[in-house]
């Protein structure tokens, strides 16, 4: 019996990962899609597709879902949707502010779909402009830490207007303003420092710790968001130490 469990609770755990994978896909697919359309299909020219694409490559997207996406935005190919881009705002549990953003082409469904998980999950929603203000719109990369000091990367991308460099572990971010994006990103291809994402970002100006209940609570209501199909990406302002990962992680 122990032996079925396990094998249950392993088929168990790998649909979970399959399912997140194939919405992570379309989400990305969705991003490629609409940057084509917004700056046209030469990633050379539109540096938003160019990262776009790069994000979804790191993230296994096949490469034949890329290039459709790339023509069905820039309308070589027939079928792209209108998709639209909606931020809602909304508060979880401990008070933490969430802003969520929407890619869909369907306003009524993501309203549903959004209003539906925070409201099942400890969450509620906000008036725009409540609790927007308390994020500033940066440019963010990260890069994977792997044998790389974090000296190393300041010298590399500190004359491209990077502000800060955060440790996270395996990982470091580092921060610009938005139109400084492109110019770090391309200092540490120049230094052939390999980086997993670079993209606009909403960072908090003000941060909220909380203790392990309430970050299970805030990590449910994330999940139930990015369930959503329509839901592209969610920020937030809480800050979890060490040691409530930790004991949440065991």
């Amino acid at each position: 019996m122990s032996g079925h469990s396990k094998w249950a609770t392993t088929k168990h755990k790998k649909a979970v990962i399959d399912a997140k994978r194939g919405k992570m896909f379309a989400k990305l697919i969705k991003n490629v899609e609409v940057a084509a359309r917004t700056g046209g299909g030469d990633p050379a020219g539109n540096p938003t597709l160019f990262d776009a694409i790069q994000k979804a490559k790191k993230s296994s997207v096949p490469n034949d879902n890329i290039d459709r996406a790339v023509k069905r935005g820039s309308g070589l190919e027939a079928g792209g949707a209108d998709w639209q881009t909606i931020m809602y705002e909304g508060y979880g549990p401990a008070g933490v502010a969430i802003l969520i953003e929407c890619l869909t082409d369907n306003r009524n469904r993501a309203a549903t779909e959004v209003r539906t998980a925070l409201t099942r999950n400890g969450g509620t929603f906000a008036d725009a402009g409540s609790v927007s203000y308390l994020f500033n719109r940066k440019g963010v990369v990260l890069v994977p830490s792997g044998g790389l000091s974090e000296d190393d990367l300041m010298l590399a991308v500190l004359d491209a207007g990077a502000e800060e460099i955060n440790d996270l572990g395996e990982s470091f971010e580092v921060v610009s303003e938005p139109t400084d994006l492109i110019a770090v990103r391309t200092a540490l291809q120049e230094a052939d420092i390999e980086y997993d994402s670079a993209e606009t970002s909403l960072v908090p100006t003000m941060t909220v710790p909380v203790d392990e209940e309430a970050a299970r609570k805030v990590f449910k209501l994330i999940d139930a968001l990015e369930d959503c199909d329509d839901v592209q990406n969610i920020y937030a302002n809480f800050d979890v130490s060490d040691e409530v990962m930790a004991a949440i992680d065991a």
